[in-house]
């Protein structure tokens, strides 16, 4: 049941656009007609294409193959999954029976991805409906209904997270991000570059640098498309150039997304993240991590017990249909790396921003932030 390997892929369209109507910004998932259309983020910048997603199978395949990512996207879209598969089960099973298979289904769709934590935290959100209620028909519609609103909540937090992280920016910024935090990361708007947005927007913002972040280049094919579509200045560099930038007096600080944050402030995010930390650090540059309060899982203490994604060998020595490496060639790919909280300089939430205590630790005000106890 968990073998999404052999999945034919879901039905590709050609999209004009997936401008959300509801939400009004783009977005990677849109609910339309019945189906979960899903932007193929592989195909970008080159094709704008979309799947369109109709059982909770195909939407686990979305989030397994990366034509869907980042943590608040995925999130979502195994929130519509979850109602798919409750319309799909809702037809032949009631009572103990529509729970024990909603209960597989939860469970291939949060193995797809273990290290983002929003993936777990959406199942574990939507888990009581289907526990309460017996009745298929009834069951999908609520799900589907928890589901929008986990959407829209999403979109509205990262525009909240915009607007504090655009305080921290002085006149004239020029920031490094990593990866893509923007809108195609989340429900919409972004939560790193949904700070760059804002800063833009109120004329604090020069220029953002985006590392191409290899081995699946999201920095160069997905931030640089849609800074590039909102009219946000923007130069790509590689991975290997931070260095030299920062110690060029190009960089002013640097803003990244995160997957999961521990209790203290230990950080996942994509591979990569942690070099970058070392390097604000030692050219006295701030460092900032951008994330919703369902990305911080107090259940975890350090970094450490955060569990790392490894990926396919292939996508490190191709690129597309382009060998890149030797045949054979022994491989690493962890898709995350972990930053110790030492070296952030804040975090912020939608909530608000949670500078690092006395003590090198985020934990108080992180779980304030989390538990509503602010």
């Amino acid at each position: 049941m968990s073998d999404l390997s052999h999945l034919p892929p879901p039905e590709l369209i050609s999209v004009d656009g997936m401008r959300h109507e509801r939400f009004d910004c783009l977005s990677p998932v849109i609910w339309r007609e019945g189906a979960l259309i899903v932007l193929d983020q592989l195909a970008l910048p080159s094709q704008l294409r979309a799947y369109v997603v109709t059982s909770w199978r195909e939407a686990a395949w979305s989030i397994k193959t990366m034509a869907v990512r980042g943590a608040p996207a995925i999130g979502i879209t195994a929130a519509y999954g979850l109602a798919l598969a409750a319309r799909s089960f809702g037809e032949a099973h009631a009572g103990a029976q529509l729970t024990e298979a909603m209960e597989g289904a939860a469970s291939v769709m949060g193995a797809a991805r273990p290290t983002a934590v929003n993936l777990m935290w959406a199942i574990e959100r939507m888990r009581p409906l289907w526990r309460e209620s017996s009745a298929g028909p009834e069951l999908f519609e609520r799900l589907l209904e928890e589901a929008l609103c986990i959407h829209q909540e999403d979109i509205e937090m990262c525009r909240a997270m915009g607007r504090w992280g655009a305080t921290l920016m002085g006149p004239k910024t020029r920031a490094l991000t990593h990866c893509n935090t923007g809108a195609l990361a989340t429900g919409g708007h972004g939560t790193a570059l949904g700070v760059m947005r804002e800063g833009w927007a109120q004329g604090r913002l020069e220029m953002v640098y985006a590392d191409e972040t290899r081995p699946y280049l999201q920095g160069a094919r997905l931030t640089m498309w849609e800074l590039m579509r909102d009219g946000v200045p923007c130069t790509l560099q590689s991975d290997s150039m931070a260095a030299y930038m920062m110690q060029q007096g190009l960089i002013d600080s640097v803003w990244v997304g995160a997957d999961r944050i521990t209790a203290r402030g230990d950080t996942a995010n994509k591979i990569g993240t942690y070099g970058l930390a070392l390097l604000a650090q030692a050219h006295k540059l701030p460092f900032y991590v951008v994330a919703p309060t369902s990305t911080v899982d107090l259940t975890l203490l350090e970094g450490e017990q955060i569990p790392i994604e490894q990926r396919p060998p292939r996508e490190l020595t191709y690129c597309g249909p382009t060998q890149l490496a030797p045949e054979g060639a022994s491989v690493v790919n962890p898709a995350f790396d972990v930053t110790p909280h030492q070296l952030i300089t804040a975090i912020i939430t939608e909530v608000g921003v949670v500078e690092r205590g006395e003590e090198g630790s985020f934990q108080a005000d992180l779980t304030a932030h989390v538990t509503g106890s602010l």
